[in-house]
C-alpha cells in the first residue's frame, strides 16, 4: 500500500495573531512528528497552502508562508489551491495518483473548512484516509469553540467510512506509516 502525507494550509496567517488556530503549538509538534516519520520511511509529503487575492493569504504575502516551526524539506511537493478541497483545480492528483495510492494521511488547518473538505473528496476518489485526530485545528466559530469543532468532525468523519474506501481516525502518535 502507498502512502502520502498532506499537511494543509499550515500558514502563518492561520498559526498567529487574528485567526490563530487551536492549540496550534502542540498541533505543529504532532504535524511534524508525523512528518519525521514520513521522511524516515521515504513517504512523499505535499505541502498544501491555500491562497486568496487581497487576503492575508495573498499568494507570496508572510501571512500565505508556511508558519515558522513546521519543519520542511526540500523534497516535499507542494500545492496551491484557492478553495477548501484540496483536489479542486490543483495539481494534488498528479502528485498523488490514485493508480500509485491507496491511502492518505491528512493534517493541518483549518478542520471544520479545508480539512472537512479535503477529507472528504479524497474518500470519494477511493482513497483509505488516516486523519491524524489530534494534528488539525481550526478557530471558535461564534456557536462552537475550536475544541468541539475538532471532535466534532473527529467523531463525524470516522462514521464516513464506505465501502470503497475507509476514514481512520486516531491520535498521530498512532499513525502508521
Amino acid at each position: 500500500m502507498t502512502t502520502a502525507l498532506l499537511v494543509i494550509d499550515v500558514q502563518r496567517a492561520l498559526c498567529s495573531g487574528e485567526y490563530e488556530c487551536f492549540d496550534i503549538q502542540r498541533v505543529i509538534k504532532n504535524i511534524n512528528g508525523l512528518s519525521a516519520k514520513a521522511r524516515a520511511a521515504g513517504i512523499p509529503i505535499v505541502l498544501i497552502q491555500h491562497e486568496e487575492e487581497g487576503d492575508l493569504l495573498k499568494h507570496g504575502s508572510v501571512g500565505w508562508q508556511l508558519a515558522e516551526g513546521l519543519e520542511t524539506s526540500p523534497q516535499d511537493s507542494r500545492v496551491r489551491k484557492t478553495t477548501p478541497d484540496s483536489f479542486y483545480q490543483t495539481n494534488l492528483q498528479k502528485l498523488v495518483p490514485k493508480e500509485d495510492f491507496e491511502r492518505l494521511i491528512i493534517c493541518g488547518l483549518q478542520t471544520d473548512y479545508c480539512i472537512n473538505a479535503t477529507v472528504r473528496e479524497a474518500l470519494k476518489q477511493g482513497y483509505d484516509v488516516v486523519l491524524a485526530a489530534d494534528a488539525h485545528s481550526t478557530i471558535d466559530n461564534g456557536n462552537l469553540t475550536a475544541e468541539d469543532i475538532i471532535a466534532e468532525h473527529n467523531k463525524d468523519l470516522a462514521h464516513l467510512t464506505g465501502s470503497v474506501a475507509r476514514i481512520d481516525v486516531i491520535p498521530s502518535s498512532d499513525v502508521r506509516v
